[in-house]
């Protein structure tokens, strides 16, 4: 399988050049203090998915999955009653050579989200955490996600939305349109949180709960923010094929005055917008609770009305 993060031909139903993201990360990964930049994953682990792990904390997960761990966000913070055995997956061999320790035992794999090299019903539980962004075929990475999880197995996750870094992309497609006459993507594009649900019950999951997040982060100025992107290990340098390789310093300049005037804070700083999709999705067990059949119900939805009334009449 394509699992050394190998890329189709680019077009439209492949906006990312896998390959280079591969390198991106790998980059990254060997940087003189990677932590610095992993505030976001640790703030998204804190919200969302160690929330929804907890809530789960009932049952015991013999093994588990981590799809696009990188270097063990989210293994750091298990153990071994949550969890008795973690596999981590990445596509960048150096982020899983650089992990972070762990008090449950892991395995590292190198792969590719798209092409999980695992049989079928392998799993107690996936998490991934900001990583399936990235992602070309998102569908087909649900559908391998809902095969290796065993029946009645969980799927946990978090990815960012659509109004993702939406005020520096304004300021950038403004500063161009102002400059150059035109403009080109210069963040990845992102999944609607309309789109999502759709997505997980076309793989097999049901259960499912979708949530949304805003997280906003302040910087001095905008280019303060993009050094901050091109270091980090989960936004930094957009890898997508139509991506234009540079920008010019005028248009650079002008963007910034946009950004601050448009969204300025009173202190000077300029705010960031990360939007956040937790999903969890189960897959799919006999002893699993059902829905009711339809004409089943013994009271209708005209009687609800009538309740308020006979509980004011009992208080009485």
């Amino acid at each position: 399988s394509p699992a050394a993060g190998a890329s189709p031909a680019s077009g439209a139903l492949s906006p990312f050049d896998r390959r280079l993201k591969r390198k991106q990360k790998n980059w990254a990964a060997l940087q003189a203090e990677p932590a610095k930049c992993d505030y976001l994953r640790e703030e998204v682990r804190g919200r969302g998915v160690l929330i929804m792990l907890l809530n789960l904390s009932f049952r015991t997960f013999p093994l588990a999955l981590d799809v696009g761990s990188g270097r063990g966000y989210i293994a750091q913070h298990l153990n071994k009653e949550t969890i008795e055995k973690l596999i981590q997956v990445d596509i960048a061999e150096n982020a899983l050579k650089n992990a972070v320790e762990s008090e449950i035992p892991t395995v590292s794999v190198v792969a590719d989200e798209e092409f999980l090299p695992f049989k079928e019903d392998t799993f107690d539980l996936v998490v991934s955490s900001l990583s399936l962004h990235w992602v070309n075929d998102l569908p087909r990475a649900f559908r391998e996600i809902h095969q290796v999880l065993k029946p009645d197995g969980v799927f946990i996750g978090a990815m960012f939305g659509g109004d993702t870094l939406y005020e520096l992309r304004c300021s950038l497609q403004l500063a161009e349109l102002e400059r150059e006459g035109g403009f080109s993507p210069h963040v990845s594009p992102f999944t609607a949180v309309s789109d999502l649900g759709h997505l997980l019950s076309r793989a097999g999951f049901n259960t499912l709960t979708v949530d949304t997040d805003e997280i906003q982060v302040n910087y001095p100025g905008l280019f303060e923010l993009m050094e901050d992107l091109q270091g980090k290990y989960i936004l930094y340098s957009n890898c997508s094929w139509n991506r234009k390789p540079l920008l010019h310093r005028e248009t650079m300049l002008a963007a910034a005055a946009i950004y601050r005037e448009m969204y300025g804070n009173s202190d000077g700083s300029v705010p960031a917008t990360f939007q956040i999709f937790y999903m969890i999705g189960w897959k799919f067990h006999e002893s699993q609770a059902r829905p009711a059949q339809r004409g089943s119900a013994t009271v209708s939805f005209g009687d609800l009305a009538k309740i308020g009334g006979l509980l004011s009449t009992e208080k009485k």
